[in-house]
């Protein structure tokens, strides 16, 4: 794991973005915007970012990311097909190389057996060009402990972890 005081993730990841003269666009539910803002933290980042959507209730992720109403009523917002969807979503409708989402349980309530305070989904979703068949999306289920704004902050480090890792590939 690359060590994010001394260089931090969302700084890595706009140098790459930077570098392959790609834009990134992000859904967030469970951050309520944290990772947009910390893109928005390095100078220049209006170079490659291009919006953060805030889409906390189901309307809104159907109003805004054309999150289906089968996958909210048949996985709930905390699923694996909804992150999905919000990263397709948000990526198609801003029209940028990268889509990345965010959904899950900060707590300190509202969590189940299932799916536990500190559960998220994040998705990361790329655009390949048009005729090539290769665009695609990741999904990475985790669990992270503490505060509601310690769980907020791992998460929204943890998507610009999983941007990067795309980036690379």
């Amino acid at each position: 794991m690359t060590d994010d005081t001394a260089d931090p993730a969302e700084k890595r990841v706009g140098k790459r973005l930077r570098e392959a003269d790609a834009t990134v666009a992000t859904a967030e539910s469970c951050t309520g915007g944290l990772v947009g803002s910390k893109i928005t933290d390095i100078p220049g980042s209006s170079d490659y970012f291009d919006r953060s959507l805030v889409t906390y209730s189901y309307e809104a992720k159907r109003e805004l990311l054309a999150v289906s109403r089968e996958s909210l009523d048949a996985h709930g917002a905390v699923s694996e097909p909804v992150a999905v969807e919000m990263a397709q979503g948000v990526r198609d409708t801003a029209r940028t190389d990268w889509g990345v989402a965010t959904t899950g349980v900060a707590g300190p309530s509202g969590g189940s057996s299932e799916t536990p305070v500190g559960t998220v989904y994040i998705a990361v979703a790329e655009a390949a060009p048009w005729g090539t068949n290769e665009s695609g999306v990741t999904v990475s289920r985790y669990e992270f402990d503490g505060t509601r704004r310690e769980i907020k902050a791992s998460i929204a480090t943890q998507a610009l972890r999983d941007l990067e890792t795309a980036l690379q590939e």
